[in-house]
């Protein structure tokens, strides 16, 4: 599909091509979702520069993801909305940008670009021109990056709370292992955003050095370095937030293995005290003729006396020492 943004008085206007239809000259943003080959030929026409395909976008390599064309520099970069995805074609959106004209190559539905389209369709002091949409974008892409790594420390602060405040029931097995599972879920939520913040951080850098071939003025050089200090800002407080969930779990597992240490000790203490009544009926049991207490009638009542006073007394030793 070919969503085409021309210019109109109140900014862009949003013109979803059929199947078929030609691109109108007069576009500032071709956004492809999920292209065809003639298609994707189309917008490679009138751009002047070659579209990269799905494969090559899901590429990992620096140079395929970042480079030069004769009409236009190609970018490919994470998107935050889609932190959570695993899949790199969906969550990769590849900018061919030149000074006139932007496209966007995409396989899923980031947030960002929503958001981008509904603002150039009513502001009208976005300029008539490429890089002034792509400015727009990355000013909301940078803001949806603080947006879900806030989002993590929330939810990291929520469960702390949760896990030092409140304590896990480690004799209901889901309590501990829905608090692991989330901070499982955390942790892979902001090591994603790490890759959203590492891939936007290239795309800046790179952006900068063909500063002049796209034509930037002074304020978007300047937005530039800016967008790149603020990814680079978000970077460190997603580094610091996994240092912060390792301890996390260092200290869930820890708190599930004292109360279970606790538990064990209370079934080795009740195994002691019942020790010293094990072995005086372990002695009454034996079968010798000559017994002191075997034809005895209270012989019964003085065994069972002697027990209960064994129990009492290691009862009392331990509590002496609180190991109950």
């Amino acid at each position: 599909m070919i969503i085409a943004y021309c210019p109109s008085v109140n900014g862009l206007e949003r013109i979803e091509l059929a199947p078929g239809a030609s691109l109108p000259t007069t576009s500032v943003w071709i956004d492809l979702v999920s292209p065809t080959q003639e298609e994707q030929k189309a917008a490679e026409k009138l751009m002047g520069a070659e579209i990269p395909t799905r494969d090559e976008i899901a590429s990992i390599e620096t140079s395929e993801r970042l480079y030069a064309e004769p009409g236009a520099v190609v970018m490919t970069a994470q998107l935050p909305i889609l932190a959570r995805t695993i899949d790199p074609t969906i969550s990769s959106v590849t900018f061919v940008l030149n000074a006139k004209r932007l496209v966007t190559v995409r396989y899923g539905e980031p947030k960002s670009i929503l958001i981008v389209s509904r603002k150039v369709q009513s502001d009208p002091t976005i300029a008539h021109l490429g890089p002034a949409v792509f400015f727009a974008m990355l000013e909301v892409i940078v803001d949806r990056c603080a947006d879900e790594m806030e989002s993590a420390s929330n939810e990291f602060d929520q469960l702390s709370v949760e896990v030092f405040e409140y304590g896990l029931n480690t004799r209901k097995t889901d309590s501990y292992q829905v608090a692991i599972k989330r901070v499982g879920r955390i942790g892979l939520h902001v090591a994603k955003m790490h890759d959203v913040c590492t891939s936007l951080s290239r795309m800046l850098l790179f952006l900068s050095t063909h500063a002049k071939r796209l034509d930037l003025s002074e304020d978007q050089a300047a937005d530039c370095k800016m967008y790149g200090r603020d990814i680079h800002s978000i970077k460190e407080h997603g580094d610091a937030l996994d240092s912060k969930l390792n301890f996390l779990l260092d200290a869930t597992v820890g708190l599930v293995t004292l109360e279970q240490n606790q538990i064990a000790k209370i079934f080795t203490v009740l195994g002691l005290i019942f020790l010293p009544p094990t072995l005086i009926a372990s002695i009454y049991g034996m079968n010798f003729a000559n017994m002191p207490e075997l034809h005895w009638e209270k012989g019964f009542l003085f065994s069972i006396s002697l027990m209960l006073v064994s129990v009492i007394l290691t009862f009392a030793f331990f509590r002496w020492k609180r190991l109950l």
